[in-house]
């Protein structure tokens, strides 16, 4: 499985980060629609990531959910029909919660800056260092504390959990189970 080191945090606005992210991003602003549907999942979390009618990607994933960074292994899988597949697997494994958002984009050498607007919640910063197959966490880890000095954020700001955890603890959650009435 695939690893990175990732971190969030709550911001003011995506407005305000975005010259600080730009001003050190090697690839960026990237706007992407998302809508994550998250499924019952015993040993980690499933998601479905729908970017539009036709593309989207399967992700699993584990990490601790804790504030600070913290290591996450993740496989990803493509599909041209996220809505059908959305579907299936509501059927089958229950759907536990929603979450949609605009993200920004930035590159920052191997780290990818999600600066998201997230629906019901707020404005977001997620970093997520790409490692090394053999790499060390701790580097990835320092590095993400580097690049939260550089775009001033503070330890203070860190979240633990998903975003569909938040929206649940709010009472906002999709508890659409697919089942038919």
């Amino acid at each position: 499985m695939a690893r990175n080191i990732e971190i969030k945090a709550h911001i003011e606005s995506v407005e305000s980060l975005l010259p600080k992210a730009a001003a050190i991003a090697n690839e960026g602003p990237i706007e992407i629609i998302q809508d994550d549907a998250f499924f019952t999942c015993g040993n980690g979390r499933m998601k479905l990531r729908a970017f539009s009618e036709e593309k989207g990607e399967l992700i699993f994933y584990q990490r601790a959910n804790q504030q600070g960074p913290k290591e996450s292994f993740y496989v990803r899988s493509p599909t041209s029909s996220p809505g059908t597949l959305r579907e299936a697997l509501s059927h089958a494994y229950g759907q536990v919660g929603r979450v949609e958002k605009i993200r920004t984009l930035f590159i920052v050498g191997r780290t990818r800056v999600h600066l998201d607007q997230v629906k019901h919640l707020g404005h977001f910063l997620e970093l997520e260092v790409m490692l090394q197959d053999d790499e060390l966490p701790e580097i990835g880890v320092q590095e993400a504390h580097d690049l939260m000095a550089r775009l001033g954020v503070k330890p203070s700001q860190l979240i633990e959990g998903a975003y569909v955890d938040l929206l649940s603890q709010r009472g906002l959650h999709d508890h659409n189970t697919g089942a038919k009435p």
